[in-house]
Formats: structure tokens, sequence, C-alpha cells
């Protein structure tokens, strides 16, 4: 039989940020689909917990579990030498790794309340070095191997704040405490688009291409008044469900999207297009 025309199999892919929400889907997706599959992450403690859990799914050949800090050449660099060790090549990387104020409900807690111009810039600056620095040296050092191969696919998730600004009426869940999507989230983040033409037109000639998906709103137990909220400003009026982001990924980690590089594909519902 043939193969199907959206195939991962036997691709190389490292995914960072890995033991995340939008991280996990995706190496469970891959490996589902006959990828080999490296997780990447920089919650070391959390290593041999995710080995457990994939081992009883998936065969331990075709995974490795890692620790990577993006935001240290020399770790970057290890993951890489750890991949291609294990598997021979790199084929796709996926940056994934980044730091988010998150709105579920896990995460309100964690979210800093500080309007724009009393926002701490040291929060600022550390999401730079992890969202912008870090996905430049991890992207540097897959690069370098990729050349090695003369073969490579970057995948680089950004997001609707890369494209548009937040409309703040979102967090507004009428409880008398003003809520904002900061703006460290929003400055780091808006580099991915232009990075990922950057990328793509530079290695053009190397058969290297970069691509970037943009998803937004991504369910995880969100409390009511966001979801209400949500739905009345998402054209598709609700968020997405993480399993509505594996086509999308599995198109640009494979060869159908071929004659795609530079492109950054909404994956939101509609939100940018109003």
């Amino acid at each position: 039989m043939n193969e199907p025309v959206i195939s991962v199999k036997d691709e190389v892919i490292l995914v960072t940020g890995a033991f995340g929400l939008i991280g996990k889907q995706l190496c469970n997706t891959f490996l589902k689909e006959g990828a080999k599959v490296v997780l990447a992450d920089i919650n070391e403690t959390a290593i041999d917990a995710v080995e457990k859990e994939y081992g009883a799914l998936f065969d331990s050949a075709d995974f490795l579990v890692i620790h990577l800090d993006i935001t240290n050449e020399e770790s970057a660099a290890k993951a890489v030498r750890q991949t291609v060790g294990k598997f021979g090549r790199l084929d796709v990387l996926i940056n994934n790794a980044a730091i988010d104020a998150k709105f579920d409900k896990e995460g309100m807690s964690k979210v800093n309340h500080s309007r724009f111009e009393n926002y701490p810039v040291e929060l600022l600056r550390k999401s730079v070095d992890v969202n912008l620095t870090g996905t430049v040296i991890m992207t540097q050092s897959a690069c370098r191997q990729m050349l090695q191969q003369n073969s490579g696919n970057i995948i680089n998730v950004a997001s609707t704040y890369s494209i548009v600004s937040p409309n703040q009426n979102l967090y507004d869940f009428g409880q008398g405490v003003e809520n904002f999507k900061p703006v460290d989230y929003i400055a780091s983040k808006s580099f991915i688009p232009n990075f990922t033409r950057y990328i793509a037109t530079f290695y053009s000639n190397n058969n290297i291409r970069c691509n970037a998906i943009v998803p937004h709103g991504i369910y995880n137990n969100h409390n009511e008044a966001f979801l209400h909220n949500f739905s009345k400003m998402s054209p598709l009026g609700r968020m997405c469900n993480r399993e509505e982001l594996d086509g999308p990924f599995l198109l640009l980690a494979s060869k159908a999207s071929s004659y795609m590089t530079g492109s950054v594909v909404m994956v939101d519902g509609g939100w940018t297009a109003w």
C-alpha cells in the first residue's frame, strides 16, 4: 500500500517545551503516526515520570526524553547531539518552548496583574530571553546539523498575539479585579512570524524549510467567565481543542508541505479574521 500523503513515519522530530499542553499533544500524535520523537523540556525533575509514561505507551526505541534549556547554547547543542546520537539525524525541529501568562484555572494565580506602565522590566527580559533569544539559539543548533544533512524542517509556534494585539476585554471577568495579557508575551512573540520568513529565505538554497503555526485559545480547564468572553469574541464561538492542532502540525512536519516555506499558518478559529 502507498504511504498516506501526509506522513511523518520515521521522521526524527525534536519538540521543545515537550512536557507542556501543546508539546505533549504533538509528541503523542507524532509517535502514534510512526515518527521518532525527542521530548525536550527544561523541567528536569519530570524526566523520569515522562519516560515512564511514554514507555507504557510506546516503544522506547522510538522516543528520547531529555533536559533542554533553550537559553543555553551548550544545552541546545547537546540536545541536537543526543538526537543524532540515538536516531542518526534531525529532520524536524518544533520551537514550542515559551513563557506565557495562562488564564486557565491553574495558571491564573501566577499571572502578574500589573498594567503596562507598571509592568516589571525583569519579567520582560526573562520572556525575551526564552521566547526570542532561546528560539534563535535552538534554531542555530538545529540548522548546523541540518546543513550537514542538506535537509531540514523547522516549525515555529507563534501566537495570535504575534499578529494582532490582545483584546483585553477577554480578561475582564466582572469581578472587580483587573487582568491583562502582559506585554512580555506580545513583545517576545511578535518576532516569530518575521523570524520564520528570515530562516525560510536564508536557507532556501540548503533544502531547509521554515514555517510557523499560529494557535490561539487552547482549552485547558478554563473558568466559565473566560469561556463566556472567548465564545463572544471568536468567530467559531469556542476555544480550540488540543487535538485540533494535530492536522496543521502533521502537514508542516511532512513532505506534503514540501512547497511551503516562510508560511504563517493561522489555527485560531478565525480570531484574527476580524
